[in-house]
This record gives structure tokens, sequence and C-alpha cells, in this order.
């Protein structure tokens, strides 16, 4: 590639680059080891919002280990769907690390699904039971299927329990995971119905900076881990208190959060995925402990992520080149 050209990739492109959700946790495990290093440059993303609840942000992150530097400009908007839109959108932009040129310039809407379940199954790997074989997932969109997917290459899943509001969104991915993975599906009644029946529960609903507070104290049973996609918009903070250990992947941008009006009501913070990783400090230490990993969705996901998509795209011939 000519230096004065970048790639760009579409949504389409992205998705030909055909990476596996089996590299991209590896690669986010090899970030996170740096990440609990101190060995990461990730600034908490700043954003505005538009509206309620809504929210655009840029994420920018250095990971010199795996030589990629680049920033996501992303948006959530929750009221895209009545406009049959997307819930998340946006831009990825890779940088070279030595010249600061742009490489690439991609869309996010794959890699931000994908990395999303790279990240609950990596936290589940040091948080969870490792004989987990039931599942709740609470919302069934996008993240619903990304983090099925993950979860299931490292557990033995029988019977995944599904709920939505929307009946039509539960039928719909009731049946591709009944068809794509050869689990028992079950579609719950309640939420409650579905994560007191779970080894490992995802909240997967819109991010709410005022929780509905569905999930009750009680419903966590002893030795079952959760994973909050939503930050914690669908616990009540009595719930998320009775937790032996409530994990982030990122303390400052989570401490970050909570000023601007999020977790208001959540117990002290254990331990970041990078130190778990990294062996700082132990994860599951009981076959009895209730954990919760509240992953907020970090730059060092995409940026770990989209280097594979760009060689993969450069050896394949995929995309288009344009002048800088």
């Amino acid at each position: 590639m000519k230096k004065s050209e970048l790639l760009y990739l579409s949504r389409a492109d992205v998705e030909a680059c055909s990476v596996s959700m089996e590299e991209i946790i590896q690669a986010l495990e090899a970030a996170f080891f740096e990440h609990g290093q101190g060995r990461v440059e990730m600034p908490p993303k700043p954003g505005v919002h538009t509206m309620p609840d809504a929210f655009i942000h840029a994420m920018p992150a250095y990971i010199p280990i795996l030589r990629s530097a680049g920033v996501k400009w992303v948006s959530g908007y929750p009221e895209n769907s009545r406009r049959g839109l997307p819930y998340i959108s946006g831009l990825l932009v890779l940088n070279d690390v030595e010249t600061g040129l742009p490489l690439a310039v991609m869309d996010c809407t794959w890699i931000t699904a994908m990395r999303t379940g790279a990240a609950t199954a990596l936290a589940a790997k040091y948080l969870a039971r490792k004989n987990c074989r039931t599942l709740a997932i609470l919302g069934c969109g996008v993240q619903a299927r990304s983090n099925l997917e993950a979860l299931s290459l490292l557990f033995p899943l029988e019977k995944v329990f599904v709920f939505d509001v929307a009946a039509a969104a539960m039928d719909t991915f009731a049946c591709e995971a009944q068809r794509k993975f050869a689990l028992d599906v079950v579609k719950a009644q309640d939420a409650r119905q579905a994560v007191v029946a779970a080894d490992i529960v995802v909240t997967a609903g819109p991010i709410l900076k005022k929780p509905h507070a569905t999930i009750q104290s009680g419903w966590l049973q002893a030795g079952s881990f959760a994973s909050l996609i939503d930050f914690d918009s669908y616990f009540s903070g009595q719930a998320l208190r009775e937790v032996d250990k409530f994990c982030t992947d990122d303390i400052p941008q989570l401490e970050h959060y909570r000023q601007i009006g999020y977790f208001q009501d959540i117990p002290p913070v254990y331990a970041s995925l990078g130190e778990l990783v990294a062996g700082i400090k132990p994860g599951r230490t009981s076959q009895q402990e209730k954990t919760i990993a509240c992953n907020l969705g970090l730059a060092l996901d995409d940026i770990a992520t989209a280097p594979i998509v760009y060689r993969r795209a450069l050896e394949a011939g995929v995309g288009t080149m344009l002048p800088l």
C-alpha cells in the first residue's frame, strides 16, 4: 500500500475478512495482559450526548506489544430500532505506529459486537466455574449473538435461557441459537426465570443512566457469574452488593462514568480484567463465589482486533484504497 493511500473497509468488507471469535479472544487476552502490566495507553473516552441515554464516544488506544494504535468514533442510540437503524454505529481509524499516518478506516459495528462477546468470554475464563452448562441472556439483540458465540467456545454449554421484552426478538434469537449451536433453548417467561437457573448470566439491554433494576437480590445463585454488557442497567444495587467479586475492564473509566452519573449504587471494585489476566489478583477462588464482570467496552478491545482485520483484508484484497 502506498503511503499516500488508506484502506477503506465497509461493514461487508470487515465481515468478509472472516476473523474468528477465537482469534479475537486470543488478541484480547494478550492486550489485557499488557493492560494489567500498565503498558497500554488508553485515556478515558470523551463523548457527546445528543439524546437521552444515547452517546457518541471517541475511543483512542495504543497497544505497544501489538504495534497497534487508533481511535473508534462510535455511537449508541437506543431509539434507533424504531427507525429501522442499528443501536451501534461508527468508524474505526487504524494508524501506523511509526509515522502516525492512517492506515485504514473501517466500519466498527461488526468489530464492536465481536470484541464485546470476546471480552465477556475472557472475563468468564477467570471468574466463572469451568464446568458452566447453563447460560441466561437478557436482551436478544446483537450482543446476545456474539456473547453466546464466544462463551460457547470456552464452556460446555448445554442450555440457554433467553428473555427479551420484545417477544419477536426473543423468538428469532431462540431459533437462531438452537440451529447454530445445537443447544436446548428456553424462552423464559420473565427475567427471574432465566437468571435463577443459570451458571452464567449476560445482560445485554440498552445502557441507561438510571437502571431499571429488574434483577433483584437472591436471584444470582451461588457459584454463578454475570457479565453486564449494559453497565448496571439490569441490576438493583442490593443484588450487586450480594456478589463476592465485582470486576470491570478498566477502573479509571468506570470512575469516569460514575462522575457523570452512572454506577451510583455498585459495590467496591475488586479488580480490573487486566489484573486478573496478568495474575496480579486471583479470579475465582471457590466454587460458591458469586462474581460479576462489568465490562465497559474499551478502545483496547477494538485496537487489538482491528489489526487482524486489516492484515486479513490486505491478504485477501478486500476493501477500497482511498487517497489521503
